[in-house]
Order: C-alpha cells, then structure tokens, then sequence
C-alpha cells in the first residue's frame, strides 16, 4: 500500500542524542513513520494519492508538544481584550477605554492577561483603573488564571458586597472598610461574578478553539497536554474530530477539587480512556495551592505581605487520601503546586502511595506543575520518586525581572526570588523536565517556550536573564518538548523518536534548532507541521 506522506530532501533531528539521521527521507501511513532511507528509494514507494513535499533541505524533528496548556477554556478565555501587552495602567486604561467605547450599553467587558506589575505601587483594585469601567459590568482575568478584577457594575449585578467564607481557599478582597476592591482570588470567588456574566454560545467557543488549534500548528505544535476537562471541553474536542478538524493530538486531566469524595474519585478513575483518534482522557490535574502573585500559593514562610500560609486545599490529607486513591487504581495525577510547602506536601503525598503500593513494573507517573520555588532538599526528591517536573519558562521570563523588582519578587524576598524555577538543577538532579507555556497563561508557540528555557529573558532581550543559571541547554529545551512529554505520558514507545513504527508527528523548522542563536530561536520559521501523518500547517512556497 502506497503511503499517505511522503517527505524527501530533509535532516532529520534525533532529540535523544541532538544528532542527524543518516537518512534523508521519510515515508508515513496510518498514523505511523512506515519507511526511512534516501531520496529516491522513499520518493519510489509514492502512490497517485501520496501527498510528496520536497522540503529542500529543512530539519526534520518530533512534533513539538505543549506539556501544560487549556486549549478549550483558554480559547473562550481569549475572547474578550487583550490586556497581555499592557505594562502600565496608562495603556491597561487605555484598551480598555476603546472596547468601552464599542460597547452597546448594558453589555458586559471582558479581558484577560492583565498583569499586576502593570499597577506598580497601586493596589490591584477596580478603583486604580480610574472611571473608564463607570457603570460598566467588566470582569478582566489577571494572567495567572487565579484571580479577576470585578467592576463596581459587576459586582453589584452579582449581590457581592462584602466579604464571604468558601470551603476552599478563595477570597473576595476588601478594604478596611470591609467593601469589595473588585479583586477576587481563586475560582469560588470568582465564579460568584462570573455566573452573573453574559457566555458565549458553544458554538462561538468551537469556532475560536478551531481558530486557536490552527495558530498552534502553525506555530510548530503536534500536541498537548490539556490540564483541564472544564465545560464542554470534551464534547468540542470530539466535534472538532469528526469533522477532520483537530490539528493536534490532545492528553486530557479533567479536575479534582477539594471536597471530592469517593464517588467523585471513582468517577475520574471511570473517565480514564475515554476519547477519540487523537485525543483521550489520561490522568487528573489538581491544585495545591494559587499563585504567588495574588497572595494564595502555600510558602512554608509567609510572603511579605504576611500571605501564602495555606494550602488550597482546605485540609491537605484529604488531597493526600485521593493521590492514595488514584495511585492505586494507577491512574497518574498532575498537581499544580507553585510555592516550596505545596511541593514538598505532593511528594510527600506521592511518597507514602507509592509505600503503600510498591510498583509492579508499570509505574503511575505522577507530576507536578510549575515548581517556582523550592528550596535544594526538595529538587533530588522528584528523580528519586519518580515524579515528573512540568515547568513554564517563558512564566520566569515574561512576569519577573532579574533585578527582582516584580510583583512576584518582591512577595517573595531576595533569597527565595534567587532560586526562581530551578529548571536546571531539576534535570541535573535526574528529574524528567517537561516544558510547557500554560497557555493562556504565556504565549503557546513552542519555539519561544524553549528560547525562554536557553535564555531566561524577557521579550526585550537586551534586558539581562533572571537566573542566567538555571538555563538549559538547547539539547535539554529540545527533549523537554518531544522526547519528555513522550515520557511522563507512558508513550515512549511510540513517540518521542524519529524511527519506523513511531506516530506521524512532526515538526518541520528552516534550520537546526540547536544550532539557532538562543535569542533567535523564537523567530526560526515552521515550515511544515505533521499530526497522525496529515500535514496541519504548510507554509506558503513549500
């Protein structure tokens, strides 16, 4: 049988050793690389419907996958403007002034990818954006998805006028006066005002995940792993599926929050599995704590605002009963834990399942989420554990300074801000590093992701690196968005390589990625973009 693709004229990229095949041409069908060889002999095994693409010499690697991102929610997420590219509250009022204008009266504001470093020594409240949101119900999500600022119009829209007690760790923030400020930490606060807000219809939230899963593949992506299952996000991925639209292949770890009982844990343990071609449920994310930036991660010393005392988990050994419970029917959990003692509480937790179910020879590859500080007798533990470090780079480089002068520096006091994202000392330590953006969180192109992990700077490059010291090699960023997401997921034995019999998922870059400068890595062209052995993006002239 004829192959369906067929790609000659190419390097192609080993991840594991950083080195060329001897080979210049690749042949795929059913999903799978089929052949290897030169030219002519690959070209000869082309049928009337092969698809044939001379790549003129372009590199050839493993599909560059996302270990962190929220494809769905975050494409509904993304709807409303764009505040990312706001860095003071002269510009955040500004954009928000010329959606206002557009606005029919009554109609709601939303935004998104506010940064708090954007309010300098102002505090994060609905009152220092001044009277542009007057009489406007606006709700705007701060980049770290943890928290939003309400307007006053939203706020009375939903009855919030003071303070309230949730079961998880949430807050509706007052003054001293016990009025609302607007801002709201963690998802039971913020879903008082969001319920009260105006939704897009599912269709609207399809057409934007399609328009979104396109500029990922344009951008070089062949997959993710989705942290999330919120909403519709299954039944969306499924339709995107069968109608030939989904352009990468998705891992899916629907939520466990506090509360969940027996029967909550046996249905996430029954969900495993499900899914279609190119997606499925495997795994389940849960939260240790919130983020540094509002006040809510777990430090085991307080910040300097005297905050981040508390895991989100209102009573944490019930977190470590449901990691004992998912552990032993094998499913693998991903915990977000961002501050030092909400670390060391997963491994702890991990530790005594893994004690009270010794390994059989297929282990649970349990993981934890973006590990911003911790301090040196925590890094060697996740090597001897077994427990994947999922990190975000470009989360270190876009939101703090090297001079620690930023929101989450300064929280944090100069000797923790040093050992900011030890994505270094973490891969030397024999830990499995995996590499994502948290998108939409960061920008997803994955290109960018892994210049952040080479360089640690911002998007201004001639500013200086935040810990110049925990840069990984360009070999390292390479295998920690192929060849380690491969791993952490149990797939390695049919991903993660360039060799006959592996998945048909490929990205396909003008040069040699670990040759490219670290400051040019981000704008190196993706040419070409294979998932399932079907091209998702092809550039123009190719």
């Amino acid at each position: 049988m004829s192959p369906d693709l067929v790609l000659l004229s190419a390097r192609l990229l080993d991840p594991g050793t950083g080195g060329l095949l001897p080979h210049t041409a690749l042949a795929a069908g059913g999903g799978r690389i089929t052949h290897l060889g030169d030219d002519r002999e690959v070209r000869a095994l082309a049928g009337p419907a092969t698809t044939v693409i001379d790549l003129k010499g372009a590199v050839v690697t493993v599909g560059f996958t996302d270990g962190h991102l929220h494809p769905v929610s975050g494409a509904e997420r993304t709807m409303g403007v764009d505040l990312s590219g706001c860095h003071d509250l002269t510009a955040v009022r500004a954009a928000l002034a010329e959606r206002v204008a557009a606005l029919t009266p009554g109609a709601w504001l939303r935004g998104w990818g506010l940064d708090p470093n954007a309010f300098g020594d102002a505090p994060v409240a609905a009152a220092s954006l001044g009277p542009v949101l007057d009489g406007v119900p606006a709700l705007i999500d701060l980049f770290d998805g943890h928290s939003v600022l309400a307007s006053t119009r939203a706020l009375e829209l939903a009855g919030v006028d003071g303070p309230r007690r949730f079961e998880q760790a949430a807050e509706i923030v007052c003054d001293s006066e016990g009025r609302p400020t607007g801002l709201l930490l963690e998802d039971a606060a913020c879903e008082i005002v969001e319920a009260v807000a105006p939704r897009p219809t599912g269709a609207e939230v399809r057409a934007r995940t399609a328009e979104v899963l396109r500029e990922m593949a344009a951008a070089g992506l062949t997959g993710g792993h989705a942290m999330d299952a919120n909403g519709a996000s299954l039944e969306i991925l499924a339709a995107l599926e069968a109608d030939g639209a989904l352009p990468l292949r998705f891992r899916v770890a629907p939520w466990c929050q506090p509360g969940a009982d027996a029967d909550a844990v046996a249905e996430l343990i029954r969900m495993q599995g499900v899914g279609g071609g190119l997606w499925r449920v495997a795994g389940v994310k849960m939260f240790m704590d919130g983020t540094i930036d509002n006040g809510t991660a777990w430090l085991e010393r307080p910040d300097c605002h005297g905050e981040s005392t508390h895991a989100f988990w209102p009573d944490p050994d019930q977190y470590r009963w449901v990691v004992g419970e998912l552990h032993r029917a094998g499913v693998p959990t991903a915990t977000h834990a961002i501050g030092d003692a909400a670390v060391r509480h997963v491994l702890d937790s991990v530790e005594r399942a893994q004690a009270a179910r010794p390994g059989n020879g297929t282990p649970v590859r349990h993981r934890v989420e973006h590990i911003e500080t911790v301090p040196d007798d925590t890094v060697p533990r996740f090597a001897r554990l077994g427990v994947a470090a999922s990190m975000q780079p470009t989360h270190c480089c876009e939101y703090t300074r090297a001079d620690h002068t930023d929101n989450w520096s300064r929280r944090l006091g100069e000797e923790r801000a040093s050992r900011a994202f030890r994505c270094r000392d973490l891969w030397e330590a024999g830990a499995t590093v995996v590499l994502g953006s948290d998108w939409p969180i960061a920008p997803f192109p994955p290109l960018g992701v892994m210049a952040g992990a080479r360089h640690r700077r911002p998007g201004d490059l001639s500013l200086p690196p935040h810990g110049p010291d925990q840069a990984l090699t360009p070999l390292q960023a390479l295998r920690g968005i192929t060849l380690n997401p491969a791993r952490v997921a149990g797939d390695e034995h049919e991903a993660g390589r360039i060799a006959v019999g592996m998945r048909a998922d490929l990205t396909v870059l003008a040069d040699n990625p670990l040759e490219v400068a670290d400051t040019d890595l981000a704008g190196l062209p993706v040419l070409l973009t294979v998932v399932d052995g079907r091209p998702t993006h092809r550039a123009a002239g190719l």
